[in-house]
């Protein structure tokens, strides 16, 4: 991981509220929580190559994958950080983030493990609170309980935070697959005939 080191992020106090230091401009800043081998994050910052992007993914394992693929580019709008972030308020500020993207998170199956689901009504408050007015969340998940979960979340738990804009429960199938990019997870999916849940929220 240290030959990598200037593609890589310690999550630092410091850096709340002044990622633009970071990457060296006020370009707007996107996340993806749980980035896994990057694909999905590297190509979004290649089609938009005037915003800063952030991939947080606590596998060691995994974000080396994402750090070698990078590499490969010439790519200065990325960086991974390498650590698990339980609470997003504490890194950024609020409307700091344009934008962030969770791709097939852990579904935390058991009830008692609700809290954790990344779409969890006490995570969906953060996320309001770091988005700027109109910025956008978008998911998406393989599993239909888990995006039942997060639909009445959105719907009746966090009613006046979020708009959905776009919800499918066959994004492969849908009007919104043109713009659609991939993550690894969701090609094997799609080769295997598996449909795709997606839900875009805009803050409000």
């Amino acid at each position: 991981m240290l030959s990598y080191r200037k593609y890589l992020l310690d999550m630092e106090p410091e850096h709340r509220g002044k990622w633009g230091r970071v990457f060296g401009n006020e370009n707007d800043l996107y996340l993806e929580l749980g980035s896994g081998k990057g694909n999905f994050l590297i190509q979004q910052a290649e089609k938009h190559p005037n915003r800063n992007y952030i991939g947080i993914e606590g596998r060691a394992s995994v974000a080396l994958r994402a750090l070698q693929k990078l590499e490969q580019t010439a790519l200065s709008n990325v960086r991974f950080v390498c650590q698990f972030v339980n609470d997003p308020e504490e890194w950024f500020s609020a409307s700091e983030v344009s934008g962030i993207y969770l791709n097939f998170s852990d579904p935390w199956p058991k009830d008692r493990h609700a809290h954790r689901r990344l779409t969890h009504k006490d995570y969906l408050t953060a996320y309001h609170t770091i988005l700027k007015k109109g910025g956008i969340l978008e998911f998406k998940t393989d599993n239909d309980a888990l995006f039942d979960f997060t639909e009445n979340e959105v719907k009746n738990e966090v009613p006046d935070l979020f708009q959905i804009k776009e919800i499918t429960r066959d994004l492969h199938r849908s009007a919104f697959e043109a713009k659609n990019i991939t993550t690894e997870y969701e090609d094997k999916f799609k080769a295997a005939g598996e449909t795709i849940n997606y839900i875009r929220l805009v803050r409000m």
